[in-house]
């Protein structure tokens, strides 16, 4: 049985860059579980899982377009330095996350601290990267 939208599937995945650096993974032990089509994985994942049957397994190299998009500059931000809680020692690299006006947390990565001011990327940050998404599924439970 091949999952489809509102189906509950069990997966076994590795998310890597191009080098091999792993990103995010789920393991037999603690496979992920979730619904397709309920947003827990980006849109070219979910197409690649639903032509699955359980116990395939399959690699899909994902450029930037089917990912995670490409670095947008109005997506950084100089934000001054009195902004941020004192006990924070801000670093070039750093993830922290920033609440929205709406109540969502997003993240937000310190590009460069410069005197009194922090800029501030908040692109996605896997943005403009290569991704290798090899992914074996588990089970199917129909909608």
């Amino acid at each position: 049985m091949r999952p489809q939208a509102g189906s509950k599937v069990s997966i076994v995945f590795t998310l890597s860059l191009e080098d091999g650096t792993e990103v995010d993974a789920a393991s037999r032990d603690e496979p992920l579980v979730f619904t397709l089509g309920d947003g827990t994985m980006i849109e070219k994942l979910e197409e690649v899982i639903a032509e699955l049957t359980p116990g395939e397994r399959h690699t899909y190299l994902l450029g930037p377009d089917e990912a995670f998009g490409y670095p947008d500059e109005e997506n950084v931000h100089s934000m001054p330095k009195s902004d941020f809680p004192d006990h924070i020692n801000l670093e070039q690299g750093q993830v922290i996350g920033f609440t929205t006006p709406t109540g969502e947390e997003v993240p937000g990565t310190i590009d460069r601290v410069d005197g009194e001011s922090v800029l501030v990327d908040f692109n996605h940050p896997l943005a403009g990267r290569n991704l290798a998404f090899e992914v074996e599924l588990i089970s199917v439970e129909a909608p």
